[in-house]
């Protein structure tokens, strides 16, 4: 082999272990901007390729590189999600993943990937949402920040301020303990299962919201339905049933909570449980079957 070539080798090699070094927490990164798994995917594939080029001579702290890349990268398809999210068919929810136990266990990078956040998140415009996942939940600097995003380290800081101010106003109340969580899905569970009313009204919180998306494909509620009673009715009286064999198995789904709902043995659905205080605040519905495939396997999540 030639030297060339052997310098080539060397530098793909280098450029690998580091990718795969930081994958994890790349993948978070454009999964926290932009609610899709499908594209998160896309997008650290695009990073790999704009990586396996760069001049590794000219690179200071390959971590913030490839985030900056992740993030420039992410952002290009969120501009393109907001267009294709204005034609989606029914209420939109974010691609849910299955998680393992250990991002339940990181408190602040479980809330940051829940449903109920996502959602918040998808109130912000795409810079801003960019500059609060970066600065609030990966703990970067605004020099790395404005480097990342194209704009002045002063700017950034506006940004950062008024996405704080506007996810603050909106974001989930409170965190429940993993005891209220189990004994809070479990109660959800056994209601939901059997149809009851009562049970389900003692375990919903007053101001309860359940959503769900099914992306023009599977039947789906057409608007969020909000209140105890009205979500209760409603999983009471045929949310739920089918005409065919039903089981519901309990899940960590984006680092809280859930329900994997299979019909003749087929996954059908996800249910992604909100628990505050010892009460279930959200139900997060995905059926869209274009969503379903991060819920057959555990997604590894870091910061």
């Amino acid at each position: 082999m030639s030297e060339r070539k052997t310098g080539t080798a060397g530098r793909v090699d280098s450029a690998t272990e580091a990718f795969v070094a930081h994958r994890n927490l790349l993948f978070t990164v454009a999964y926290e901007m932009l609610g899709s798994a499908a594209d998160a995917e896309d997008v650290l594939q695009e990073t790999w390729l704009r990586w396996v080029d760069v001049d590794a001579a000219t690179v200071r702290e390959e971590r913030a590189y490839l985030v900056r890349i992740v993030t420039r990268q992410a952002l290009d398809r969120l501009r393109a999600l907001g267009r294709r999210k204005e034609s989606y068919v029914g209420p939109w929810l974010p691609e849910p993943l299955l998680t393992a136990p250990d991002v339940a266990e990181d408190v602040e990078l479980a809330e940051s990937v829940s449903m109920a956040m996502l959602l918040v998140l998808e109130t912000l415009g795409p810079v801003e949402r960019a500059v609060f996942v970066l600065r609030e939940v990966f703990g970067l600097d605004y020099d790395e920040i404005a480097e990342a995003v194209g704009r002045s380290p002063a700017a950034v800081r506006q940004l950062a301020y008024r996405a704080r101010a506007h996810v603050a106003a909106r974001r989930p109340r409170g965190i429940a303990s993993p005891a209220e969580t189990r004994a809070a899905l479990g109660a959800f569970q056994r209601a939901v299962e059997t149809g009851d009313l009562q049970g389900l009204l003692d375990i919903l919180a007053p101001d309860v919201v359940a959503l769900s998306d099914g992306g023009g494909v599977r039947h789906a509620l057409p608007r969020p339905v909000v209140g105890a009673d009205q979500v209760a009715r409603l999983l009471a009286v045929g949310w739920w049933r089918r005409d065919a064999q039903r089981s519901v198995e309990p899940v960590q789904v984006n680092g809280g909570p859930g329900l994997l709902v299979r019909i003749d043995g087929e996954i059908d659905g996800v249910v992604a449980v909100r628990v505050e205080n010892g009460y279930v605040t959200g139900a997060y519905h995905v059926r869209n079957p274009d969503k379903l495939s991060h819920v057959e396997r555990e997604t590894a999540l870091s910061r």
